[in-house]
C-alpha cells in the first residue's frame, strides 16, 4: 500500500462533528464532476466508503457506487460515486460559486476538515523513506487552485500552484511543512512516520556533510604538506638545506619526519618533543619564509 494510501485510511476514519461533515463533503465535492450530477471517484476503498457514508449521514443519501478497473492497465479498481439530486447538495456544501462560501471555511476546525476532504480525493504525497518530500493537490480549475493554495498559505505552508496541461497542482516541498499539514488534517500515525523518517534523512544529512567537511579538511592538510615537501626538496636540490636557519630547519625535519600532520599537530609534536614551545602561527611563519625561497629558485629554473 502506497503512504498516501496509508494516510487517506487513516484520515477516513476519524469521528466529526456534524458542521465538520459538511465541510468535510465539500472540500470532497469542489474537484468533482457535477454536470446533470455529482460523480466522484476515487480508487481508495476507504475513501469511497467515508464519501458514501457522509452522503448517508447527513442527506440520507445513498449514491450509487460503480465499480472498474482502472485506466491503462492500472490493476487499481476505481470506484465512482454518483448522486443526482445535486441542488440542494451544492447549496448546502456551499458551492454554488466558483469557489467554495466563506461559511464552509469559516473557524479553524471546519477549514482543516475542508483541506482533509479535498485530500482525500484530489492529492497525493510521496513516501519520506523512498523519494522526495513532495505533497501535491491535481486540482481542475485554476480559482479552485489559487484558493486553495491561498488557505493553506493563510497556514504558512508555503505552497505554490503550478499549471500543467490543463490541469493546476497545489504542491508543497518542504518536509517540515508538509508534516504540519499531516497534523492539520488529523493523520496522526501518519505524522510520527513522516517526523521519525524527516529526522533519520536529516540527521544521515548532518553526518554526511560532516564526513565530507572532514574529508575535505584531511585533503586540504595532504595538499599542503605535499607543497612544503616539494619547497624542501627543491631548496635541497639547489642550494642544499645549510642555507635554511635553526629554526626552519627544524620545521623540515618535522615535517619529512611526520608528512600527514597538520600544522597544528606539528606545532604540538614540536613543542613536546623539543621542550620549546611553538604556536600554529609560528610554525606557518617558518614555512612560509621556507616557501617564498623556493620561490626564489624556482625563477632561476
Amino acid at each position: 500500500m502506497s503512504f498516501t494510501s496509508t494516510v487517506k485510511d487513516e484520515v477516513s476514519k476519524l469521528e466529526l462533528d456534524e458542521i465538520a461533515k459538511i465541510s468535510e463533503l465539500s472540500g470532497i465535492i469542489s474537484n468533482a464532476h457535477v454536470e446533470g450530477s455529482i460523480s466522484v471517484m476515487t480508487e481508495n476503498n476507504s475513501v469511497a466508503r467515508r464519501i458514501y457514508t457522509l452522503f448517508k449521514e447527513i442527506y440520507n443519501i445513498h449514491p450509487k457506487i460503480t465499480v472498474r478497473k482502472g485506466y491503462n492497465y492500472n490493476k487499481k479498481m476505481l470506484y465512482i460515486l454518483e448522486v443526482t439530486n445535486k441542488a440542494q447538495i451544492l447549496k448546502d456544501l456551499g458551492l454554488n460559486k466558483e469557489v467554495p462560501e466563506d461559511f464552509i471555511v469559516a473557524d479553524d476546525d471546519i477549514t482543516r476538515a475542508y483541506l482533509r476532504g479535498m485530500f482525500l480525493v484530489s492529492a497525493s504525497i510521496n513516501d519520506p523513506k523512498t523519494s522526495r518530500y513532495h505533497l501535491e493537490f491535481n486540482l481542475s480549475r485554476e480559482d479552485l487552485a489559487n484558493f486553495l493554495n491561498k488557505i493553506l498559505n493563510d497556514y504558512n505552508l508555503n505552497s505554490k500552484v503550478l499549471h500543467r496541461d490543463n490541469r493546476y497542482m497545489v504542491y508543497i516541498k518542504e518536509a517540515e511543512k508538509i508534516g504540519d499539514f499531516l497534523r492539520m488534517i488529523g493523520a496522526n500515525n501518519a505524522v510520527l512516520y513522516y517526523e521519525d523518517i524527516r529526522i533519520y534523512r536529516d540527521h544521515k544529512n548532518m553526518t554526511n556533510r560532516l564526513n565530507n567537511c572532514e574529508q575535505a579538511n584531511v585533503d586540504k592538510i595532504i595538499e599542503t604538506s605535499n607543497k612544503q615537501i616539494e619547497d624542501i626538496d627543491l631548496i635541497e636540490n639547489m642550494v642544499g638545506l645549510d642555507i635554511l636557519d635553526d629554526k626552519e630547519k627544524e620545521a623540515v625535519s618535522y615535517r619529512l619526519k611526520y608528512k600527514d600532520a597538520s600544522l597544528l599537530e606539528l606545532s604540538e609534536i614540536i613543542s613536546i618533543e623539543t621542550g620549546n614551545q611553538i604556536t600554529k602561527s609560528g610554525l606557518y611563519h617558518r614555512f612560509n619564509k621556507i616557501k617564498k625561497l623556493a620561490d626564489k629558485l624556482r625563477k632561476k629554473i
